[in-house]
């Protein structure tokens, strides 16, 4: 079973970036000299820069994917209050229909 590593710090996060945004080593070196997976620093980069304004079309920054969690959660939360009152109304239809 493989480690699990704890989730890398913001102000790693910044140091890592900062040391790949200098130019004098690749992100290959640079995760592999802070021991990261090479796929991991690359999101990293293309996330700061998206963040920057400087990411593809289409790539959402941070701000926005936070929001976009939330918003499908608040959608989630609707759904299950919204199939609870239809089980009450139909409970309460059942309830004071003629006998």
């Amino acid at each position: 079973m493989p480690k699990t590593k704890p989730p890398y710090s913001k102000e790693f996060r910044v140091r890592a970036l900062d040391l790949v945004r200098t130019g004098k080593k690749t992100v290959a070196e640079v995760s592999k000299d802070l021991g990261i997976a090479h796929q991991t620093l690359s999101n990293w980069v293309r996330q700061a820069d998206t963040d920057a304004g400087r990411g593809r079309v289409g790539d959402l920054t941070t701000s926005e994917k936070a929001e976009l969690h939330e918003l499908k959660k608040e959608n989630r939360v609707l759904r299950e209050e919204r199939e609870i009152l239809k089980k009450a109304a139909a409970f309460f239809a059942k309830e004071s229909a003629p006998r």
